[in-house]
């Protein structure tokens, strides 16, 4: 039976992921009855619609995962492990396009390349979605491989009590977990931690020209700037804390069991929620549709 506290930490668990699939059901919801009604979305809802998408199945996936795992479900563990590195593969590519789409059609750098990448990036970015989503199949590719034939290898030793392999399986294991983990992760958050920095950079430098400009830091202009680097910094911790944290458990420095393994999932999951429900309260489009939700969702009140 578990502890009082363990049961504590799934019950937040369970209220934050369902939070978070509200939240990401939602902006598909919005976004997908836009394109329904237009035929068209703009390029960032585009990138938001995928990336939404992706953390609706992350949060769904960890659930399953982390209460198959409590209840000793090993023979469903490898194929439930392999679609929670798809998701999460999605989720840190499409967070990582989203804030290289706002870099470039937001920063003023002069050099001819960032010129060549403003004018292209708008019609390249279904590309882009394409590839991303060619990249992470790959990469599940990679992932299904060690984990089916890692985990009943492992599970099957076991069964013979042959301690020297089981080790040695383990450590293989790990090692190439380790090496996929560490490949999978650092390509998009290199590039999500780059162009979040060059985004950052290129406001400060505006928003010094607006003070000089413009007297007074109740200007709009001054609070526009001001508020978009308050949410480039909030999405860069969020994102950076979610990226540690996933870096650590791959690590395995810490092996955290019974409750401490559910407060640590509660602060893994946590970030991403928190970022989604930045970009809802962030975008006007998606406050409108949060004021008409209830609408959506009960079409016979508002026709009464």
């Amino acid at each position: 039976m578990p502890s009082s506290l363990t049961l504590i930490f799934m019950a937040i668990f369970c209220l934050e992921s369902l939070a978070a699939m509200l939240q990401n059901g939602f902006l598909v919801t919005v976004l997908g009855r836009e394109w329904v009604r237009c035929r068209t979305l703009s390029t960032s809802d585009m990138i938001v619609a995928c990336l939404a998408a992706s953390r609706f199945c992350l949060h769904g996936v960890a659930m399953a995962n982390n209460f198959l795992a409590s209840l000793d479900f090993w023979r469903t563990a490898p194929y439930v492990n392999t679609f929670w590195d798809l998701f999460n593969a999605l989720t840190l590519w499409f967070t990582a396009l989203l804030v290289a789409f706002y870099c470039v059609k937001i920063s003023s750098f002069s050099h001819p390349t960032f010129a060549w990448l403003k004018w292209r990036i708008s019609r390249s970015v279904p590309r882009l979605i394409q590839v991303s989503l060619i990249i992470c199949g790959l990469e599940v590719i990679s992932s299904a491989t060690g984990n089916i034939l890692f985990g009943p290898r492992k599970v099957s030793l076991n069964s013979y009590g042959n301690e020297t392999l089981v080790y040695r399986v383990q450590a293989s294991c790990e090692l190439y977990f380790f090496l996929y983990e560490g490949f999978v992760l650092s390509i998009p958050f290199l590039l999500f931690l780059v162009s979040t920095v060059l985004l950052i950079v290129s406001l400060c430098w505006h928003l010094g020209q607006v003070r000089d400009r413009r007297s007074g830091p109740c200007h709009p202009s001054t609070q526009a700037y001001t508020m978009a680097l308050k949410s480039l910094t909030f999405s860069l911790i969020f994102c950076t804390l979610y990226f540690l944290f996933l870096f650590v458990s791959a690590l395995k420095i810490v092996n955290f069991q019974n409750h401490w393994h559910w407060a640590w999932e509660v602060l893994i999951y946590a970030n991403i929620c928190l970022h989604s429900t930045f970009l809802v309260l962030r975008s006007p489009k998606l406050k409108k549709g949060l004021k008409t939700w209830p609408q959506l969702q009960c079409p016979c009140a508002a026709g009464s």
